[in-house]
């Protein structure tokens, strides 16, 4: 299918793919630097105390043929001769066994990092299927892989001739020696020669880690389907982030239309926009803005004002520049409180108003408010700039 091209996967893995991979236990690894250092630190051990390996088992078969008279009295004394070869055979194979295992966990840690999952070890029954089996002889992947056995055996092969070419001579002189030191001798050789053919594969290695990691890095490749797929998983269904946003706002609203009873006046426009302001005496701050709206939702606070007996003011220029420079819930700017005064100080006049008492104060009509802050000044400065 073409969703599943490699032509398609132009897009490097993203770090969550990444950590999928890492999670089914999918990173990067080469058999070869295993191989390579599993053999090199092996053969190195034995070159180097090949000596000391063979005098310690010479004296563990030397005490296993002995007889011991005692034996034959006494059955523990053969118990504890078993048991005292077997310890020194141990003491001989654990340093080499411990290697080993040590060098195995770091050639495997080397390329992808320490990695415990529990998934690579689950059974895939996919596996078992033949002709996905047959697939797998045709991919690039298994090509390689010939091709690095074939070049594995043939430069091996080479080097061998060659190391026991240059050591003929030492080796056929090991007949003129002591048996003991013939046998210590040659072991130490053909540690020496192992060594010098291991070697080798050096060149396997520096050839097939960069190939594993990017070999690795192609098979986690992404296409740019996926990577929008990633990014809808990640982030949510933009329909369903949408709602999410569109309820936000309801509950915003609603919490905002509880706040409009509370207020000292609604400054409107008179239509299109309403914004209700709250001043605390004694709390030393300037006038809030607890409510604003445009359109139906200014209607609605308007509405809420007058069932709630909240003084109401038109004046256009004082609510465009409320509406359009302050947040609820924030102060009103510097530039506003002059206007604001004047609108708050009627409010209160009103408030305290009695009828009988003279006539009723009249709203202020003259209102000073900055042309910068009011939007409907600047779009008029423009037209006529522009005309």
């Amino acid at each position: 299918m073409a969703e599943d091209s490699d032509l398609e996967k132009t897009e490097p893995a993203s770090p969550r793919r990444l950590e999928k991979a890492r999670e089914e236990g999918q990173v990067a690894r080469s058999r070869e630097l295993g191989t390579f250092l599993a053999l090199m630190s092996g053969i190195t051990l034995i070159w180097m105390g090949g000596g000391a390996m063979y005098r310690t088992l010479e004296g563990v078969l030397y005490n296993g043929l002995s007889f011991d008279p005692l034996i034959m009295r006494d059955t523990q004394v053969m118990l504890d001769n078993a048991a005292n070869s077997a310890w020194q055979g141990l003491l001989i194979v654990l340093p080499v066994f411990g290697l080993l295992v040590a060098v195995a966990i770091l050639s495997s840690v080397a390329l992808g990092g320490l990695l415990l999952s529990g998934q690579a070890l689950e059974p895939k029954f996919e596996r078992l299927n033949p002709l996905k089996g047959m697939k797998r002889f045709v991919q690039v992947s298994t090509l390689i892989e010939l091709l690095k056995t074939l070049a594995k055996a043939g430069l091996i092969g080479f080097v061998a001739v060659k190391v026991l070419a240059a050591h003929i001579d030492e080796m056929l002189s090991l007949s003129g020696m002591a048996l003991s030191a013939a046998l210590v001798r040659g072991l130490e050789l053909v540690a020496f020669c192992c060594l010098l053919v291991a070697s080798t594969l050096l060149i396997l290695v520096l050839i097939d880690v960069p190939w594993q990691i990017y070999n690795h890095a192609k098979q986690l490749r992404m296409s740019k389907e996926d990577v929008k797929q990633e990014g809808k998983d990640s982030e949510g269904d933009p329909h369903i982030k949408g709602r999410i946003r569109q309820q936000q706002r309801e509950m915003a609203r609603r919490r905002m239309m509880t706040a409009v009873p509370t207020a000292d006046v609604v400054v409107t426009n008179p239509t299109h926009y309403a914004v209700a302001l709250r001043y605390q005496e004694g709390q030393g701050g300037a006038p809030v803005v607890v409510a604003k709206g445009a359109g139906l939702i200014a209607a609605q606070i308007r509405q809420l004002a007058q069932e709630n007996q909240v003084a109401q003011l038109e004046a256009p220029p004082l609510a465009r520049a409320l509406y359009h420079h302050v947040e609820i819930n924030h102060e009103i700017p510097a530039a506003l409180y002059s206007a604001v005064a004047e609108v708050l100080a009627w409010v209160y006049q009103v408030r305290t108003w009695q009828p009988g008492s003279g006539t009723l104060p009249q709203a202020p009509s003259a209102l000073h408010v900055p042309s910068e802050l009011d939007p409907q000044h600047r779009a008029d400065a423009d037209h006529v700039f522009v005309s």
